[in-house]
């Protein structure tokens, strides 16, 4: 299928490509269909692209990669409609925004995705992790692309 984007132009995208957020994301519920793309530039970076809207693309990072300690707690409950039968099917991002001109990860709210069925949900985590956690200055590259 076709999918029309202002970011990245016109894609040719397999329906298999797509991922269900069956309640949406946070401040974006109508959008339930979203595709994840590699950024050309950038190894470290992924676009959360919405079907949806053409201008909705939301910058997301593999949390892991610039905070190694990073764990969440949260109640099974919530990951229950994910139906994640091994936790290696899960894969977990977390959207980049910017602050004072600094790259940011929002520890709060991780997104986890079910890589076997393609169907995700984001989190608000029981624990302390902040909204706007700063990336050290060495992890400049990813603010020239976010």
């Amino acid at each position: 299928m076709l999918l029309r984007t202002t970011r990245f132009g016109t894609l040719n995208i397999a329906q298999d490509d797509v991922i269900t957020f069956p309640a949406g994301l946070l401040g974006l519920e109508d959008c339930r269909e979203w595709i994840l793309l590699a950024d050309a530039g950038n190894d470290s970076l992924c676009w959360l692209q919405s079907t949806n809207r053409a201008e909705t693309a939301l910058a997301v990072v593999s949390p892991r990669r610039f905070v190694p300690q990073y764990r969440f707690r949260t109640y099974r409950n919530e990951l229950a409609p994910l139906q994640l039968a091994d936790l290696d099917d899960a894969q977990v991002l977390t959207i980049v925004s910017q602050a004072e001109g600094r790259p940011t990860l929002n520890l709060k709210a991780p997104i986890v995705v079910n890589l076997r069925t393609r169907t995700a949900r984001q989190l608000v985590v029981n624990d302390d992790h902040p909204l706007q956690y700063v990336l050290p200055t060495t992890s400049a590259r990813i603010k020239k692309i976010a």
